[in-house]
């Protein structure tokens, strides 16, 4: 239902606000607007995210000719190229995320826990927003829909930093979704974009007080810097250097699909495949195995036993010896690392030595091999006989994601929108008072 709000903004003033008129206060207004997402039920909120999505496809040719003059600034052969790049059908895709964000049960207010003390007294613990919550990002304009939609549906405020590589597509997205709520007569505060230069990182990471909370999604740089120089909580969403291991048993054919698709599908995201670990029982046959990846143009940096293996069976312009750092590299792009392992333990040291803690595969027939894989194997996300490329919030039924968190606190793996909330305590008595 849509309706009238005083503390409605217009879309325009809100996007380039913070440029005029600072960080600090583009926080507080953050922080006030926290109070008036309390007054927008549940069924307005889906309602909202239902019309922003239709927004968005409607208003293709202009986030298209906004995202062609951020594509203008950036070499094709940057691997932020694909991630920046919008096409009509991905732009239908982020409205199909944000509708089914729309469908999902919101989780604020569930019951965690109840439980009545011999006193009386009766304490539940019950799920609440996190609040305020800032997302530095770099060339994703996707995220600029995804973290709208996620922390409107969970009742936070979002405070956005692009970075300058996608500053264009961002604003146009904004811009559409700030229409849309003016419509409704929500406030344009409860999702903000920030300036995109370093002053407002700077600002966004010491907002102690104004932001409870900023999630990292884009380079292991970035994701370092974010870290070292926050003095709000963060929630680290790490960089994916992923393995996928071919175990002895494994189905060939089988296995040559999976990594095509792991590696391949969209080599600039972080479930992309980084290193294929081979046992050495199959060198005989690794030439198939890889075959598919020739067609694709995939360079293989590879160790001595897989070089010998793939010499003459294999393009030699794609065919390099690997270097040490090749190992635990995230290329994103079309080069991949292959080593040849002699069981399923070495794999697992090597998995544990390079490992970003994001996500992992094993490919094998062998049940136990399986099991020990799961429960060794120290990720967000652990595989078997399946590709990587699923780690996503979409794909997992989260409808969108926030980021794919690789630390253990608070959240792990793809972050929706339970990842949003925290929760309080509740307590209730009839004049209790606590004995001396």
């Amino acid at each position: 239902m849509e309706q009238e709000r005083d503390s409605a903004g217009s879309g325009e003033e809100r996007v380039t606000g913070g440029r005029a008129e600072g960080a600090a206060a583009a926080f507080e207004r953050a922080r006030n607007a926290t109070m008036e997402l309390h007054a927008v039920d549940a069924q307005e909120v889906d309602e909202v995210l239902k019309a922003a999505a239709a927004a968005l496809v409607a208003a293709t040719p202009v986030l298209l000719e906004a995202n062609g003059r951020d594509l203008a600034r950036m070499d094709k052969e940057d691997p932020k190229y694909d991630r920046l790049q919008l096409t009509e059908g991905r732009i239908r895709g982020i409205a199909a995320d944000m509708e089914k964000v729309a469908t999902l049960p919101s989780p604020l207010g569930r019951q965690l826990e109840e439980k009545t003390l011999n006193n009386g007294l009766t304490i539940s613990r019950v799920a609440v927003p996190l609040g305020v919550v800032g997302m530095i990002y770099e060339a994703r304009p996707n995220v600029t829909a995804d973290a709208f939609s996620l922390c409107f549906k969970t009742g936070n405020v979002a405070v956005l930093k692009g970075g300058s590589d996608a500053d264009a597509s961002n604003r146009a997205v904004v811009s559409v979704i700030h229409g849309v709520l003016g419509r409704f007569g929500i406030s344009s505060d409860v999702v903000q974009l920030l300036p995109a230069d370093r002053s407002s990182t700077t600002a966004l990471l010491q907002a102690v007080g104004w932001v409870d909370v900023v999630i990292p999604r884009g380079s292991q740089q970035l994701i370092n810097y974010v870290r070292d120089n926050a003095r709000v909580p963060v929630i680290e969403t790490g960089a994916g250097v992923v393995h996928t291991y071919v175990d002895l048993t494994a189905d060939v054919s089988k296995a040559a699909a999976v990594v095509l698709n792991a590696k391949t599908r969209r080599v600039s995201v972080c479930n992309a495949l980084d290193c294929l670990l081979v046992h050495s029982g199959l060198l005989g046959v690794l030439p198939e195995l890889v075959a598919p990846l020739d067609t694709a143009g995939v360079e293989l940096r590879v160790d001595p036993r897989a070089l010998e293996a793939l010499s003459g069976r294999y393009p030699e312009r794609l065919l390099k010896p690997a270097v040490d750092a090749d190992f635990g590299t995230e290329f994103l792009s079309m080069t991949m690392a292959v080593k040849v392992v002699d069981s399923l333990g070495e794999a697992l040291k090597h998995i544990r030595k390079y490992s970003s803690g994001h996500s992992e595969a094993i490919l094998t027939e062998d049940a136990a091999h399986a099991e020990r894989f799961v429960h060794a194997v120290d990720a967000a996300a652990v595989y078997v006989n399946t590709s990587t490329a699923f780690t996503d919030g979409a794909e997992f039924g989260l409808g969108a994601e926030i980021g794919i968190s690789t630390q253990k606190l608070h959240a792990r793996g793809p972050m929706g929108l339970d990842a949003l909330t925290s929760y309080k305590w509740i307590v209730r008595g009839d004049g209790h008072t606590r004995p001396v």
